[in-house]
């Protein structure tokens, strides 16, 4: 029995409490890891009526062996559900394996699907090479082009996948125009909401079918784990839990506890991230020696009104470009003291990365320019450190360029 919250309680308190059982073995606080890889019964005849029962249930209340679930797994489930506002929510491997797992269950041989062209790399090419093997086929629209991407739309097209906010640029879904283009045209939305976190945006709430975030960013927090999930009503989750235990991409009970003890204090890193994110984002914009800086809840952003109506805060990421060009970018980089050179976001500590370099350096230079990436575009992906102490160091780090 999981604990009984009052009704429309914040995300903060739920990210606390909800998915927890009141009383847990030996009295403990917290979630117990049952760290066991296979499960017992008492005899025959209890397996017989496990095997029987099991066929009905949503979420079983037990399993036989570690890779159908984990009691440990299954608390942490329950939050995540809690958190977005969803009936269910499956944790997977990493955020990748959400993503790829949501994508091979719900398409065949001979289907069609619609993603946008600023989604994750690793995604764009899960999505137009790997799938093409399996005859599915993928067309990538620009962000923003609702009109291309209904255009886009086939006989056999089944799905709609984008991110909001985007990686690297942020930029953001007009959610109301998507759903209706999907609802008219019997479409399922799968949305990677890992930048957005459910504190700041919850996308089932606007009639998104799916979301998936990677668990390992914002959600668990502290850079010390990979999982991802997939959040969003039985009758979508139902087909992607059932094949889970084949596909094996599960997660181990201490990385669930990890997960739990993560999530306790979103509201709380959430709020320094949001608050990190808008200072430095009008700091940089306002430096002479920033060409250009990405943040949604600025006004320069082409999706600020779109943020501003549907977030409650824009998260820890900035992108930018440097007055210079990539060897000035590098310079800024390794004059930087608090951030760490290192991909990855959402954690506490601020990392900071030359964009062609981590995610674009064995692409074409003319390919990377044609998606916006130049050598001087730099991401910083904010910890919760003092607002004051990352501006200062941002500060003598730029007079290197």
């Amino acid at each position: 029995m999981t604990t009984r919250l009052p009704t429309g309680v914040s995300p903060q308190t739920a990210a606390v409490h909800a998915g927890e059982a009141r009383y847990v073995a030996y009295h403990s606080l917290t979630v117990p890891i049952v760290q066991t890889a296979t499960y017992t019964f008492e005899n025959t005849d209890a397996l017989i009526a496990y095997q029987e029962d099991k066929m009905f249930w949503d979420v079983p209340e037990r399993v036989e062996y570690g890779r159908y679930g984990n009691p440990t797994v299954y608390a942490a489930e329950a939050k995540l559900a809690a958190l977005e506002g969803a009936e269910d929510a499956i944790l997977v491997s990493s955020g990748m394996a959400a993503i790829t797992t949501t994508l091979l269950i719900l398409l065949s041989q001979g289907d069609h699907f619609i993603i946008t062209e600023d989604c994750y790399r690793r995604t764009r090419i899960f999505c137009n090479s790997f799938l093409a093997r399996y005859g599915i086929d993928c067309t990538t629209v620009k962000p923003g082009d609702y009109d291309a991407m209904e255009a886009a739309i086939r006989p056999n097209t089944k799905l709609i996948f984008s991110e909001s906010p985007t990686n690297p640029f942020l930029r953001c879904l007009d959610y109301p125009r998507l759903v209706d283009i999907a609802q008219r045209h019997n479409l399922k939305t799968v949305i990677d909401g890992t930048f957005g976190t459910p504190v700041n945006i919850r996308p089932l709430e606007f009639g998104i079918d799916l979301v998936v975030h990677s668990v390992t960013k914002y959600l668990a927090g502290h850079n010390d784990l990979l999982a991802g999930c997939v959040v969003g009503s039985f009758e979508t989750t139902t087909a992607l839990r059932q094949a889970q235990g084949v596909i094996g991409a599960v997660v181990d009970p201490h990385t669930a506890f990890l997960i739990l003890r993560g999530l306790k204090t979103l509201g709380l890193r959430m709020a320094q991230h949001n608050a990190n994110g808008l200072a430095i984002a009008r700091f940089l914009e306002d430096h002479p020696k920033i060409r250009k800086v990405w943040y949604p809840g600025l006004v320069s952003h082409p999706d600020h009104s779109l943020a501003a109506a549907s977030m409650t805060g824009f998260g820890g990421v900035v992108s930018f470009e440097v007055e210079s060009d990539g060897p000035g970018a590098s310079r800024f980089i390794d004059a930087c003291r608090i951030p760490h050179i290192a991909p990855s976001l959402g954690g506490v500590e601020s990392l900071i990365e030359q964009v062609y370099i981590v995610s674009y350096y064995d692409t074409a230079p003319e390919d990377r320019l044609a998606l916006g990436i130049r050598d001087e575009l730099v991401r910083l992906a904010l910890g919760v450190e003092d607002t004051g102490d990352l501006i200062a160091d941002l500060a003598q780090a730029l007079e290197r360029v």
